[in-house]
């Protein structure tokens, strides 16, 4: 299988937090929960940029 994205983060949304998990090249697997108050929201955005991820991603919740 190809390698389209070196190094990635997912996150799943929840009420009062928001798991993210890192992967990729050189990267050790990571998970981290964070709450959804606003210095954990910075501390969420900041984790992935300083590992060098290049793209994340989040689930869709769809509601028919």
């Amino acid at each position: 299988m190809d390698i389209i994205i070196e190094r990635g983060c997912g996150l799943d949304v929840h009420k009062r937090t928001i798991t993210a998990c890192i992967m990729g090249t050189g990267l050790k697997k990571e998970i981290r929960t964070f709450t959804t108050m606003t210095n954990d929201l910075f501390r969420l955005k900041n984790w992935p940029r300083e590992s060098g991820i290049t793209h994340v991603a989040m689930e869709r919740f769809f509601i028919p």
